[in-house]
């Protein structure tokens, strides 16, 4: 068996990546299997747990988004994907959404480009969504 993962330890990105495309065409079962096997091929390697993190975010299921991230950060406190990953979560969860904005604040000073534009974009989601002002019809309904 360790002659098989030898084997295949040099494709340990492309296991990653397709990873993380069966999340993007939310394909569960396969993101979950990619993800295993990458984590097999180099278990020191946190990126096979950060794409574990993005399809609880692609769910939606933001505490345990939450956990696994800041779980990464717990081993690598300067991991920037992580960190801008956790900020998306924290910012889209109400009990934690100027913590995650503070996260992606601190994200736009990396010296990564797309890190910087995942968490510029991020941080204008948040402000036109999630701390939208209601409009005047949810205004008059909450009223009632």
């Amino acid at each position: 068996m360790s002659t098989l993962l030898e084997k295949h330890k040099k494709n340990f990105f492309l296991f990653l990546e397709s990873g993380f495309i069966a999340v993007n065409q939310a394909d569960e079962d396969s993101a979950r299997k990619l993800f295993k096997v990458s984590e097999l091929l180099d278990s020191s390697n946190s990126l096979s747990q950060i794409g574990i993190g993005y399809l609880h975010l692609h769910k939606l299921e933001l505490k345990e988004c939450i956990r696994n991230f800041e779980e990464v950060l717990k081993k690598e406190p300067h991991n920037e994907m992580a960190k801008s990953f956790l900020g998306i979560a924290m910012s889209m969860s109400p009990d934690h959404t100027k913590q995650g904005e503070k996260i992606l604040h601190e994200t736009l000073k990396s010296s990564d480009k797309g890190i910087k534009s995942l968490s510029n974009t991020a941080i204008n989601f948040v402000d036109k969504f999630i701390k939208k002002e209601p409009s005047i019809a949810e205004v008059k309904e909450k009223k009632k």
